[in-house]
C-alpha cells in the first residue's frame, strides 16, 4: 500500500508538473500565437485570369496556382485517401493526437530516427497557414497550439476543406484543384481512383513524388495510400486491385490558354495592378476584357500573315546560326533537341535544324515535331535579301539556300486534300525583321474587339497598337476634309491638282509637295481628291480651312495638339499618332459624329463571381435624350485629358464632336476610297487607292490608305459595319523604309510587288480581317441623315446639269450647300487655260 500510495504521488506530482510545463510554455508563446479567427475570413492566393468577352481563357497571373473548390465539391474518395494516409483519427482527436504523438516516440526511442511523424492534419494546416517549416522545438509547441485553437473555431469539414485548397503540391500547385489540373489536366471531380491516391501520397513530399518527377517513387507512394484505404475498408479489394493496375500517366499541364492575345492580356494586367495593386495577382479574380475571340483570332492570322508576307518577298536573310560545318560531325536528335528546346517558338514560327538537303528538297528536325520535310513549294520563294530595296535572283535548287548543321525557321501550312481531309506541309520562314500593329474597334461605345501589338509577345512586349506614336501620313487626310466640309466646301466642290512651288525664306528653299505617283490632273471634286489621296489637294484644302484652326479641329477626335505640327506638312500626314488613337478618330465618321472612349476592361469579377467593377462607356443618344427642364447637350467638343484605360464613370453621353451630316459626308469620300466612281465602260470609271477591298464585295465599308516619306509607315483605316479596323506595318527603326520588291520568277501571277505603300503593305491584313469579321453580317443599307439632299452635277466641274448621261452624276450636299448654277455648255481644250483654276485654293 505504501508503495501503491507513493507511486500516486509520483504520478500526481509529474501530472500536475506536466500540465504545469505545458501552461508555462501556453503563456510563453501565447504572445506570438496568431490570431486564428483570421482563417473564418480566409482569403486564399489564387491566380487572376483573364478572359474574352466571350470567356475564352486569355492569361493568367500569379506565382500560385490554386483552384479554389468546397467541401462538398471534394471527391470523397479524396478526403477518405487524405485521413487514411495522413491523420486516420482526424474525426476523433482534438487537433493532436496523442496515441500518433506516443507512437512516434516510441519509434525515435528504438530506433534513434524520427521514421514516423506525428501531424495531424489539422497541425499541417496550422504551419501552412501560420509558420514555417524549421524544424525546431519551440515551432512545433506553436503548431500544437495553434491546432488546438483552429480545432475549437472550425468544424471537421471546415478544416478539411481549408487543408484541400491550402496544402502545397509540386509545381506552383496550391491546393487539389490546381494539382488536379497541372498533373492530369482535369477537374478534379473527374480523376479516378487512382489518380486520387497519387495526389493524395503526395503532401509528404511534394516535389519528389509527384509523377513528373519520378513515375517511380509516385506510384509507390499511391500504393501506400491504396493500401491504407483499403485497410480502413474506404475500399473494396476490386477497387484495390483496379488502382494498383492502372499505369499513372502524367505530364505537365499548363494553364489551358484558349485564345492568343498576350498583349491584350498585359494591358489587362497592368490595368488591374494600376486598380487593385500587387494583390491583383492573388486575388482570383477573373477579368472580362471587351476582346471578341473570333475577331481576335481573325487579327492574328490576317496581320501576322500578311507581315510574313511582306518579309519573305523581300528576300531571305539566311539561317539564324551554324551547328555544325562540312566534314564534322552531325548532331545527333538528342543533342538536336536539347539546342532546340532553349530557342523560343513564335506563334507557328519553329525553330528547325537541317539535316540533309538535296535539289528539290530538305530535311529538317523541327522542335517538338522530329523528322520533316521541306519540299520545293516551301522554298522557292527564298532568292536572297540583299537591301530593302533589292532582292537576288529567283534561286533554282533548295542547295542554294540551305545546307545541312544549319538552324533554321520553319512554319506549318495547313491544306485541304482532294478528300478535304487536313494536310500539313513545313515551309522555310524566318523572324520578320519589320513589324505590325492592328485594332479594331466597335465605334458605337469604344469597345476593343481585337487588338495586336506586334509580330509575337515573346519576341517583343513593345505595343504598338498603343505605345507606338508613328507618322500617320494621308490616313489623316479624312479629318482634314472633315474640317473643309464643316468649313462650307462639297463633294463637288473642285480643288486645283497641280504642283506647288512655295518659296521658303528661312529655309531659302521651295517646298513642292508631290503627289504619289507623280500625276496632276487639274481642277478635281473635293471626292476624287480624298478617294485618290491627292497630296497637293489636301494642301490647298488645309489652306482654305487654315492651319491653326485646322490644328484645333483634330482635337475633337482625341488627338493631342502636340503631336500635330504647326506646318502645312500637316496634310501630308507629319502628324504622329498611335493606331489606338485613329481607331479612336476614324469611329467618329463611322457612328455619326460622336466621340468615344477606347476600353478594353469590360467587367472584373471576384473569386466566387461577385461584380467587382463593370465598365460604364458613355452612350451616343442620337433621339430625344433629356427630360424636360435639363439643359439640351452642347455638341461642342471641350478638350479633356483622355485616358483610355479610365472608363469607371457613371453612365453618360457621349458628346457629338462633328454633326451627323459631316461624318456621312466623309463617309462617302471614304467608300469611293474602295469603289472609286464612274462608269468603266462608258470612260469615265476611276479607282480610289483602296480598290483591293472590293474583294470583299460589300458596299457598306470604306477606308483610307496611309503612307509616309520613303515609305517608313503604313497604313489602311477602314470601317464597316459594326467596327472600325487600322491596320499598320512598319519598322521599329524608324529611320528604316520598308523599300520595294520586284515579281519573283518562282511565283505564280497574283504577286504583291513594287513600292510598299499603305495600299499594298498594310491593307491586306484589313482586307483578310473583314474576310472573317463580316462573315454573315448583314449588308447595312445606306442611312442618309436629315438635311443632306442629292442632286445630279456634271461631272468635271461640280456644278447642276439637265444631262443624263455618262457626264453627270448624283452627289450629296449639306442641305443649301448644293451648286445654284448649271454648267456651260462650252468647252475649253485646256483646263489649265483659264486664269479661274488658280482661284482653286
Amino acid at each position: 500500500m505504501k508503495f501503491i500510495k507513493r507511486l500516486f504521488i509520483f504520478v500526481l506530482v509529474c501530472t500536475l508538473l506536466g500540465i504545469g510545463t505545458i501552461f508555462g510554455f501556453y503563456l510563453y508563446v501565447k504572445p506570438e500565437l496568431p490570431d486564428v479567427a483570421t482563417l473564418r475570413d480566409v482569403k486564399l492566393q489564387t491566380p487572376m485570369q483573364i478572359f474574352s468577352q466571350d470567356g475564352k481563357l486569355i492569361s493568367q497571373f500569379g506565382e500560385k496556382r490554386r483552384i479554389p473548390v468546397t467541401y462538398d465539391e471534394t471527391p470523397p474518395h479524396l478526403i477518405e485517401a487524405l485521413i487514411a494516409t495522413e491523420d486516420s483519427r482526424f474525426y476523433e482527436h482534438p487537433g493532436i493526437d496523442p496515441i500518433g504523438i506516443t507512437r512516434a516516440a516510441l519509434v525515435v526511442a528504438v530506433s534513434g530516427s524520427a521514421k514516423q511523424g506525428a501531424s495531424t492534419i489539422t497541425q499541417q494546416l496550422a504551419r501552412n497557414f501560420f509558420l514555417s517549416n524549421e524544424k525546431k522545438i519551440m515551432r512545433k509547441i506553436k503548431e500544437i497550439f495553434i491546432a488546438i485553437h483552429i480545432e475549437q473555431l472550425l468544424s471537421k469539414q471546415e478544416i478539411m476543406e481549408l487543408y484541400v485548397n491550402k496544402i502545397f503540391l509540386g509545381y506552383r500547385s496550391y491546393g487539389f484543384g490546381a494539382a488536379a489540373q497541372t498533373y492530369f489536366g482535369k477537374d478534379l471531380k473527374d480523376l479516378t481512383l487512382s489518380e486520387v491516391a497519387t495526389l493524395a501520397g503526395m503532401p509528404k513530399a511534394p516535389s519528389t513524388m509527384n509523377p513528373i518527377y519520378s513515375i517511380e517513387r509516385a506510384t509507390n507512394r499511391r500504393n501506400v495510400v491504396l493500401q491504407r484505404m483499403l485497410n480502413e475498408e474506404y475500399i473494396t479489394q476490386a477497387e484495390y486491385d483496379q488502382a494498383r493496375n492502372e499505369v499513372i500517366i502524367s505530364r505537365y499541364h499548363g494553364a489551358e490558354i484558349e485564345l492568343n492575345a498576350p498583349y491584350v492580356a498585359e494591358l489587362a494586367r497592368a490595368w488591374m495592378v494600376s486598380r487593385y495593386g500587387e494583390e491583383a495577382y492573388t486575388s482570383g479574380m477573373n477579368v472580362y476584357t471587351t476582346v471578341d475571340s473570333k475577331l481576335q483570332s481573325a487579327a492574328n492570322e490576317a496581320s501576322i500573315n500578311n507581315l510574313i508576307a511582306y518579309d519573305e518577298r523581300h528576300g531571305y536573310r539566311g539561317a539564324e546560326k551554324v551547328l555544325w560545318q562540312e566534314g564534322q560531325t552531325p548532331l545527333n536528335t538528342q543533342e538536336m533537341d536539347k539546342i532546340l528546346s532553349k530557342v523560343p517558338t513564335y506563334g507557328e514560327l519553329t525553330p528547325a535544324v537541317v539535316t540533309s538537303v538535296t535539289a528539290q528538297q530538305a530535311k529538317v528536325w523541327v522542335k517538338n515535331q522530329g523528322a520533316q520535310t521541306l519540299d520545293w513549294d516551301g522554298i522557292k520563294w527564298a532568292r536572297k535579301f540583299l537591301t530593302d530595296e533589292r532582292q537576288g535572283p529567283a534561286p533554282s535548287s533548295a542547295t542554294e539556300l540551305l545546307t545541312a548543321g544549319e538552324q533554321i525557321w520553319v512554319r506549318p501550312i495547313e491544306t485541304l486534300t482532294d478528300n478535304q481531309e487536313q494536310s500539313t506541309t513545313w515551309h522555310l520562314s524566318q523572324v520578320p525583321n519589320a513589324n505590325t500593329a492592328f485594332v479594331a474597334m466597335n465605334p458605337e461605345n469604344g469597345a476593343v474587339l481585337s487588338l495586336i501589338g506586334g509580330f509575337n509577345f515573346v519576341h517583343n512586349k513593345f505595343n504598338r497598337a498603343t505605345q507606338s506614336v508613328r507618322q500617320v501620313g494621308s490616313s489623316i487626310k479624312p479629318f482634314i476634309y472633315s474640317a473643309a466640309i464643316d468649313k462650307g466646301l462639297t463633294l463637288a466642290t473642285l480643288v486645283n491638282d497641280a504642283p506647288i512651288n512655295q518659296w521658303d525664306k528661312s529655309q531659302g528653299t521651295a517646298w513642292r509637295p508631290k503627289n504619289s505617283p507623280p500625276t496632276y490632273i487639274g481642277p478635281t471634286r473635293l471626292r476624287i481628291g480624298l478617294a485618290q489621296s491627292k497630296n497637293v489637294m489636301a494642301v490647298r484644302v488645309l489652306r482654305e480651312v487654315g492651319l491653326d484652326e485646322t490644328r484645333q479641329y483634330l482635337t475633337r477626335f482625341g488627338f493631342d495638339i502636340d503631336q500635330l505640327p504647326r506646318s502645312e506638312t500637316i496634310a501630308l500626314g507629319a502628324g504622329s499618332l498611335t493606331p489606338m488613337k485613329m481607331a479612336q478618330g476614324y469611329s467618329v465618321f463611322a457612328n455619326g459624329g460622336y466621340y468615344v472612349e477606347p476600353y478594353y476592361i469590360s467587367k472584373v469579377e471576384g473569386p466566387f463571381g461577385d461584380l467587382e467593377f463593370e465598365a460604364k462607356p458613355k452612350i451616343i443618344c442620337r433621339d430625344s435624350c433629356f427630360s424636360e427642364g435639363s439643359d439640351e447637350q452642347s455638341n461642342e467638343f471641350l478638350e479633356q485629358d483622355i485616358d483610355p484605360i479610365d472608363v469607371e464613370q457613371s453612365a453618360q453621353y457621349a458628346p457629338q464632336v462633328i454633326s451627323e451630316q459631316t461624318a456621312f459626308l466623309v463617309r462617302e469620300m471614304m467608300y469611293s476610297n474602295i469603289w472609286g466612281g464612274g462608269n468603266w465602260s462608258e470612260g469615265t470609271g476611276w479607282n480610289g487607292t483602296g480598290w483591293r477591298a472590293q474583294a470583299l464585295k460589300r458596299r457598306d465599308i470604306g477606308g483610307k490608305t496611309g503612307t509616309t516619306n520613303d515609305s517608313k509607315d503604313t497604313w489602311y483605316n477602314g470601317y464597316g459595319p459594326g467596327m472600325v479596323a487600322i491596320s499598320w506595318v512598319g519598322f521599329d527603326d524608324h529611320t528604316r523604309k520598308l523599300g520595294r520588291t520586284v515579281p519573283n520568277s518562282n511565283l505564280g501571277k497574283d504577286q504583291n510587288s513594287g513600292v510598299e505603300a499603305g495600299a499594298r503593305t498594310a491593307q491586306p491584313a484589313w482586307v483578310d480581317f473583314m474576310k472573317v469579321a463580316l462573315a454573315g453580317v448583314p449588308s447595312q443599307e445606306k442611312e442618309i441623315p436629315a438635311n443632306i439632299v442629292r442632286v445630279r452635277i456634271d461631272r468635271n466641274s461640280g456644278l447642276l446639269t439637265n444631262k443624263f448621261d455618262a457626264s453627270s452624276m448624283f452627289e450629296y450636299f449639306l442641305e443649301g450647300t448644293e451648286p445654284k448654277d448649271f454648267v456651260s455648255d462650252e468647252v475649253t481644250d485646256s483646263i489649265y487655260t483659264s486664269a479661274e483654276n488658280e482661284e482653286l485654293f
